[in-house]
């Protein structure tokens, strides 16, 4: 074993009971698809910040749902459509409550991608003359900036991009230093009273680096911008209170967080919300139509028009029960103990290089590690370590800028989450230990 199990549990002790090898592999029997063998080996599975596995309390409630209280919501009056509905907005809360937000504060969306083009195309939009006085805060035109990162998750990059194109506003972004985290220095040069959004996520999907949110934030809102956080990797890892953290809005995906695929969800300040136009139409949004006009319901209704995603979000209620009843803090403490052991591994083996901050820099990192096996092609090793049954992801995760300033095509990445073990990240260690051996290269 190249990481003892007491090295991936060597940290120090905090107010609350942290999680252990006992209670995780209690975890684990949550989770039957873990119970399974790939390539005649134990599953390993290290792709959560792709998508993570669902205990069965997800799709136990989900099938619930449709066994009991199938129907359309907010549209009907008979017994099973009160039910649906209640079992709806029941879910709003706990996703609005897990993040420190109000109910009002909390729009269903498909993904986080659909998210953050939710709050473009609205900004879009009221730029376009839609949304009448309250909307014209949301104007841009040129002269206004829009700011992002260079780590950015395409999702929250092209939107800004489309955006600046569509108004004529210019987009602009904050690089990384030699380290590979932002470089606030230069952030303080590049936001200025021109800027009007500062998007940025809170930890990288490949680097799985913590960004400053409060430095940023106070950036923003000192030239009045407004700050878009991408949550899609700090809300499955860490406890998150997004009122405290003062962004005006967030995005983040159910699936990443033990939820259902095809949820998940915006946050915006209730003010804002109420005061943007919406960008889709249709039933269900409205408060009253002629053949000449419609006028919109309050957020967050004004922004689900049609049919909405009643069981997924009924599971992601689900989900954020289940993490909250693990304890967000005994969550992120262990997937720390976890990250630490596979970059301290992975720094120590030859020919394998870590990608982002180095192992002793002290950068605040979740339990995601990206790496490089020289001589080797990321795919090659993915195929390599999934014939030993550990589950990776490959390419450049939809962050392909990124992946270009690190000098990389590709990369291999390594994520935990709260069902694996120290025994999994051996698994990892021990499998990329054997990957140029198995390509023959010296």
């Amino acid at each position: 074993m190249l990481v003892s199990q007491n090295q991936a549990e060597a940290a120090p002790q905090h107010a609350f009971d942290p999680l252990n090898d006992a209670e995780v592999a209690r975890l684990r029997a949550d989770f039957p698809i873990l119970d399974q063998e790939v390539n005649g080996h134990p599953l390993v599975y290290l792709d959560s910040g792709a998508t993570s596995q669902k205990p069965e309390c997800v799709w136990e409630a989900e099938q619930h749902f449709y066994e009991t209280a199938n129907a359309a919501v907010h549209r009907g009056a008979h017994t099973l459509a009160v039910e649906a509905t209640d079992r709806f907005e029941d879910a709003r809360s706990a996703v609005a409550r897990f993040v420190g937000a109000g109910e009002r504060e909390i729009v269903w969306t498909s993904n986080a991608t659909e998210a953050l083009n939710l709050i473009a195309y609205s900004f879009s939009n009221a730029t376009g003359g839609a949304g009448g006085p309250e909307a014209e805060r949301f104007r841009l035109g040129p002269g206004d900036e829009i700011v992002a990162t260079g780590m950015e998750h395409h999702a929250n990059l092209i939107p800004w991009q489309e955006l600046a194109a569509r108004t004529g506003a210019t987009f602009r972004w904050i690089p990384l230093t030699a380290a590979a985290t932002l470089d606030m220095d230069a952030a303080r040069q590049i936001v200025t009273e021109r800027t009007r959004i500062v998007a940025f996520t809170h930890v990288s999907n490949v680097l799985g680096v913590v960004n400053d949110v409060a430095a940023l934030v106070a950036l923003g809102r000192s030239v009045g911008a407004y700050t878009v956080l991408d949550a899609c990797q700090s809300a499955p890892h860490l406890p998150l209170n997004l009122r405290a953290l003062g962004v005006d809005f967030a995005a983040f995906s159910g699936h990443k967080m033990l939820g259902p695929t095809g949820i998940g969800a915006l946050y915006g300040r209730a003010e804002l919300l109420d005061a943007m136009p919406p960008f889709l139409f249709g039933g269900s949004m409205i408060t009253t139509v002629t053949m000449e006009k419609a006028e919109y319901l309050p957020a967050p209704q004004r922004f689900e028009a049609g049919t909405q995603r009643i069981a997924q979000a009924v599971g992601f209620g689900a989900a954020v029960g289940y993490l909250e009843e693990v304890g967000m803090e005994r969550v992120a403490d262990w997937e720390h103990r976890l990250g630490a052991a596979m970059v301290q591994g992975l720094d120590s083996l030859p020919g394998v290089r870590l990608l982002g901050p180095a192992a002793d820099s002290g950068v605040e990192r979740t339990g995601t590690v990206p790496f490089a096996v020289e001589g080797v092609h990321p795919h090659d090793v993915g195929q390599f370590l999934d014939s030993r049954g550990v589950a990776v992801r490959v390419g450049h995760h939809c962050a392909e800028p990124l992946h270009r300033f690190l000098g990389v095509s590709a990369s291999t990445r390594a994520s935990a989450y709260l069902y694996n073990t120290a025994a999994d990240v051996d698994a990892l260690l021990n499998a990329v230990s054997d990957v140029r051996g198995f390509f023959g290269v010296k």
